[in-house]
């Protein structure tokens, strides 16, 4: 029985805190034993890798406990969204591999939480304040000194309704009045200090056109919408724990006026925070995102150097590795700066079961085969993937004439050196074995050709394939390869956490982040990859053939190196 009783602790240790609370509450009999989540974006910008980890909680928690995660867009802010971003919302989440039970829109409740509005003024619990916005920032006081109450605090309900009533016009003047709760202006908790509920704004909605020009401030939008739609469970980052009190406030109101006070604490959303994901040497704020994109330091929200789930997937990272990453760094009640080498492990570990092994010459020089018969050809086969048996194989072409790594020769090489050097025997993946014979120059001393002599016993499956020969090397046929283009991406920022740094964000870009190599060589099996096909270099790293590719002009994006380097090199 002991044994048995240490199991289940265990396996009790290995839930996150928010699964604990989820059971909890289950034991508990809430909500009818009931598990509904959302996932809430606003569709002001597209989803990055934070968006991501909130994406696998939501979904993750529903799908444990067998209830439904939908989606919900939280679009109560015309002047920043669009339905472009709803659509590339909905690609991501579906990239990712999860499925939402049902999609809503904040806006869906606009009538609900207007009329909701009007019994708040009603009641006494909410009024319009015609100040500016500085005058209200002003009056709010610090956490340890209570506000002052606005001039137009005690106003009649009458005048409010009639005031409400004309914010929702198109002669309402945006900034000209607001609508505030009547709460507690003494509260040390900020948000409870009469804050804010609706504003005015004249840009038409991407759903609902010119039909409102007032609209709900998110923290008056959120809860309710969650308790509209059912959410059993509203679950969301750090900074949103000072907003819980006023989230379970307006909800306590919600119920007041749907005659539920005497189940004022079941049946109702409860909020759950966890740490945002922060990673070293880029930014998460839209604010920022949007910067890079409108100011053009990147191509776009899908620049393969931008955390956006849209820009990983065009580099070639795989939702698999990203959810796997997530599931590594786990959920606490702490922020952490998470190291982007933690990701990049994630993603070589996944790729290495799926990726393609192709070749690849990043920076050639030609080696000439000198024994071997001028216009021969032969097929070689190339394992697609060791990992897999199943992948099969493909063919390669070998012939006279071949491109190899200028950095695979040295003339004068070291000991140690088990590459390509005069008088000593390498391998060419494969094929054959090959002794380099010599080198030939430029007039500035720069080697422009190799030349070796092969062993025609030393074939795969041959007798003299057997010998041991510590070097193996990649390489193209001259004849049979496709020119491409490679794009190789360092860190987009120079410093380790560029949202702690006091300088402008622009000033700490990393100018050296993309390297285009436009002298390469592939294997033509290569050149006929498509995006979203995974690919290993061999000896290189792992790529992604780029939205820009064709067949005449291949461009591939380099996903990760097979091993950490980058780490290794800013250590020195």
């Amino acid at each position: 029985m002991a044994n048995k009783e240490e199991n289940t602790n265990d396996e009790k240790k290995s839930l996150s805190f928010v699964e604990q609370l989820i059971e909890e509450d289950l034991a508990e009999g809430k909500n009818g034993g009931r598990i509904q989540t959302r996932f809430p974006p606003e569709p002001n910008g597209y989803l990055h890798i934070g968006h991501a980890k909130a994406i696998c909680m939501d979904f993750g928690a529903a799908e444990k406990y067998n209830g439904v995660c939908n989606l919900r867009f939280d679009d109560t802010n015309p002047s920043k969204e669009n339905n472009e971003y709803v659509e590339n919302i909905l690609n991501d989440i579906k990239w990712l591999g999860f499925k939402w039970g049902n999609i809503f829109f904040a806006s869906d409740y606009f009538q609900k939480l207007w009329d909701f509005a009007i019994w708040m003024i009603k009641q006494g619990n909410a009024y319009v304040d015609e100040q500016t916005s500085e005058q209200i920032a002003e009056q709010k006081g610090t956490p340890s000194e209570p506000g002052k109450a606005s001039p137009y605090r005690d106003r009649p309900i009458e005048e409010n309704l009639m005031l409400f009533n004309k914010m929702n016009t198109p002669e309402a003047v945006e900034g000209s009045m607001v609508l505030r709760a009547k709460l507690d202006m003494a509260n040390p908790n900020m948000h409870f200090r009469d804050p804010i509920m609706y504003r005015i704004i004249h840009t038409p909605h991407h759903r609902t056109g010119t039909k409102w020009n007032a609209y709900p401030m998110y923290d008056f939008a959120h809860g309710q919408s969650d308790y509209f739609e059912g959410v059993t469970h509203s679950i969301c980052t750090l900074e949103f724990v000072p907003h819980r009190p006023l989230y379970d406030k307006f909800i306590d109101f919600l119920k007041e006026m749907n005659g539920e006070t005497s189940n004022m604490h079941d049946f109702r959303p409860r909020q759950i925070e966890f740490n945002r994901l922060n990673l070293t040497y880029t930014v998460m704020s839209k604010r920022k995102l949007h910067t890079l994109v409108d100011e053009h330091f990147v191509t776009g929200w899908d620049d393969p150097r931008m955390p956006t789930l849209c820009g990983m997937r065009r580099r070639g990272y795989s939702p698999e590795s990203i959810r796997m990453f997530i599931d590594s760094i786990g959920y606490t009640k702490y922020d952490a700066l998470n190291d982007m080498a933690l990701l990049e492990s994630s993603v070589r570990e996944d790729l290495n079961k799926k990726a393609c092994r192709v070749s690849a010459v990043m920076n050639p020089v030609k080696l000439v085969i000198t024994n071997y018969e001028d216009g021969k050809t032969e097929e070689m086969d190339a394992i697609n993937n060791p990992e897999n048996e199943a992948d099969g194989s493909h063919k390669i072409i070998f012939s006279k004439e071949l491109w190899i790594e200028r950095e695979d020769f040295m003339e004068d090489a070291p000991s140690k050196f088990f590459r390509m050097t005069p008088g000593k025997e390498v391998r060419l993946k494969n094929a054959y074995i090959v002794m380099c014979t010599g080198c030939t120059k430029d007039a500035d001393g720069n080697i422009t050709e190799i030349q070796a002599e092969y062993d025609p016993n030393s074939r795969s499956g041959m007798e003299g394939a057997n010998r041991k020969v510590k070097g193996t090397l990649h390489w193209v046929s001259v004849d049979h390869c496709t020119k491409a283009e490679v794009r190789v991406y360092d860190r987009l920022f120079n410093v380790e956490n560029p949202s702690a740094d006091e300088r402008d964000f622009r000033e700490l870009l990393n100018p050296n982040s993309l390297h285009t190599y436009n002298n390469c060589y592939v294997e033509n099996y290569a050149s006929g990859k498509k995006p979203g096909e995974y690919l290993q270099f061999q000896r290189v790293g792992y790529f992604m053939a780029d939205l820009d590719s064709s067949a005449e002009h291949p461009v591939f994006n380099k996903t990760v190196g097979l091993k950490d380097t980058w780490a290794k090199q800013n250590k020195k």
